[in-house]
């Protein structure tokens, strides 16, 4: 870490490749605000780039040599390939390369309370949670969320306080390039094993995690996988969260608003304040609980965090209500695990529409294969199940798997090359009082806005 500080004390001006990418974007907003001098390049025209524009920050179409101009280091996600002019240009010139999850290490070193949020499933949910409470108690906090909170309009702010919140990606270990004040732990689960190889291992790189913090470790305590990577650890304070009142923070006398759940959030036996949801689903009671504890720990006061809490609407891509064209209403979810999908499809049937469609686009051939017979498991809480063929984005289908093998164990299921064709059929079954849910972390929710052009009367080519 010494040396990442290093670095940034050394240079002044940086240039982003594929800077309006939603992991690089807020990256660059608090570099630019502390005061670097910097340059970015995409392909794609975006509001994210609009955004950085609006800084006087220069941004070129397309990756050329020249466009690196004097920087003296170059920063770039780890999906750009080496191959690329401006990493080649950067190479030849014996300029610094700085992957993306290195740099957003370098910039929360630089920060005496940087939050990590970590897990399995919720990061981003929990992230944006925790920074509207801390917007809304006026504590100015810089943040990068892996989606788009609706009350920022972005994924991203630079603020003015020594507090910066983050996702902590486990994928790759990303996370380990982090050293945070304060690390939440939401729970450990069965994902990228295809990295990991199994769950112990993974509990064991969370532990790794864990012991890069330094003050504080907000975890899960009804989850044994998280519980286990924290065990023994005496280096920061464990504090819990859950619905068992043996939790540090838990909750209490938990009912529901229809699909909303409401509780009294307690601590250590003491009722802080009453809570009511204005999300569905029990499994944003945990993230709740997470980003209470996390953001009375940083001192927001009880009477903040039900506010919050009782407005706080979603993030992007988190059961996003996309529209109600002819009494249908079409959402947008992340979801793309099968706990995630439970979580997601449970919600779903607990807000009181006639049927519930679930369109789903697997992602990655190693997860769908490892988790066939999970996947298939949960997908049938729907009523109707639509796919898509696999997104195997960094993968090659070495496993031998298709959707039309998962397709083949959830019985009335139908699964389409394109999404347009997912759209057209939607549009041509779904009935007043359905859901239509687009499911994934790829580019499925392009059906979702195929399905509301259609229902407008436009074309989708």
């Amino acid at each position: 870490m010494k040396q990442s500080n290093d670095l940034l004390n050394k240079v002044h001006k940086l240039h982003f490749v594929g800077i309006g990418g939603s992991g690089m974007c807020p990256i660059a907003e608090i570099l630019h605000k502390e005061g670097y001098e910097l340059t970015g390049s995409d392909v794609n025209e975006s509001d994210t780039l609009a955004r950085i524009r609006s800084y006087g920050i220069p941004v070129m179409m397309g990756h050329r040599a020249e466009n690196i101009g004097d920087a003296e280091a170059v920063v770039h996600t780890a999906a750009v390939n080496r191959q690329n002019p401006e990493l080649q240009a950067a190479l030849a010139k014996g300029i610094p390369l700085i992957e993306r999850s290195e740099m957003l290490g370098m910039v929360s070193a630089r920060y005496p309370r940087t939050v990590g949020v970590s897990g399995t499933h919720g990061k981003t949910t929990t992230t944006s949670m925790i920074t509207q409470i801390l917007l809304d108690a006026e504590m100015d906090p810089s943040v990068v969320i892996g989606g788009k909170l609706k009350s920022m309009g972005s994924n991203g702010r630079a603020g003015n306080s020594d507090i910066m919140v983050c996702e902590a990606c486990e994928y790759v270990d990303t996370f380990l390039h982090l050293h945070p004040a304060i690390s939440v732990i939401l729970n450990i689960d069965d994902d990228h094993l295809e990295y990991f190889g199994t769950v112990q291992n993974t509990i064991q790189h969370f532990r790794q995690y864990s012991l890069q913090t330094s003050s504080k470790l907000i975890v899960n305590g009804d989850d044994a996988n998280s519980m286990q990577a924290v065990e023994g650890l005496t280096h920061a304070e464990i504090i819990t969260f859950g619905l068992a009142d043996t939790n540090d923070y838990y909750a209490a006398n938990r009912t529901k608003n229809g699909a909303f759940a409401q509780f009294d959030l307690m601590c250590k036996g003491e009722k802080l304040c009453e809570v009511h949801m204005n999300i569905p689903g029990a499994h944003n009671v945990y993230n709740a609980l997470a980003a209470a504890a996390t953001a009375h720990n940083l001192g927001a006061t009880p009477e903040q965090i039900a506010y919050s809490l009782a407005h706080f609407s979603g993030a992007g891509r988190r059961f996003e209500i996309l529209g109600r064209p002819n009494g249908i209403t079409i959402a947008d979810d992340y979801a793309h695990h099968p706990a995630e999908l439970k979580a997601t499809l449970k919600a779903a049937a607990e807000m009181g529409f006639n049927k519930v469609w679930a369109v789903f686009q697997p992602f990655t051939y190693s997860r769908t294969k490892l988790l066939l017979h999970d996947f298939a498991e949960v997908l049938q809480m729907a009523d109707h199940v639509v796919m898509t063929e696999i997104m195997g984005s960094r993968e090659v289908n070495t496993y031998n798997i298709y959707t039309a093998d998962l397709a083949a164990e959830i019985p009335g299921s139908v699964w389409f090359n394109t999404f347009e064709e997912v759209a057209k059929y939607i549009v041509a079954n779904a009935q007043p009082g359905d859901l239509v849910i687009t499911l994934g972390c790829g580019d499925i929710y392009k059906s979702a806005k195929m399905m509301l052009k259609l229902y407008n009367g436009e074309s989708i080519g």
